[in-house]
């Protein structure tokens, strides 16, 4: 059965229509297919960017808040110290007023230990060289 030309051409005509709309569905398919990958992407990314911005603002509200208790424990700390030399300062006061030469005695027995360090370390320091 040979077929006339004709017909052959009609064949080759209907293939080459059925290829074009085959490639025009595959094309179609392809961009519906990119089109929801970039939608998804971008939903993705932005869903991102709002945990990253949410978890900044986190690390800032808490390191606020680890700051400010920090300086309020130094401004306490600062306070005892204060008051614990004030303290101080006043018992040396008192002792003094009571036993001034005790006071006199001790104090010359520090300044010449302390007299005696310094000479003992500048006299290795010298030395050493």
């Amino acid at each position: 059965m040979i077929k006339s030309d004709k017909s052959v051409g009609d064949d080759l005509s209907t293939l080459a229509h059925d290829a074009a709309q085959t490639a025009e569905r595959a094309a179609y398919s392809a961009r519906s297919g990119i089109g929801q990958g970039l939608h998804e992407m971008s939903s993705g990314l932005d869903h991102a960017r709002s945990e990253t911005g949410n978890a900044l603002r986190q690390l800032a509200s808490e390191s606020d808040a680890l700051l400010h208790r920090g300086m309020d424990k130094v401004r306490d700390a600062s306070g005892q110290l204060r008051e614990k030399s004030l303290h101080a300062k006043d018992a040396a006061t008192t002792y003094i007023q009571h036993e001034p030469m005790k006071s006199v005695l001790i104090a010359a027995a520090v300044g010449a230990g302390l007299m005696a360090l310094v000479a003992l370390f500048s006299r290795n320091h010298h030395s050493g060289r």
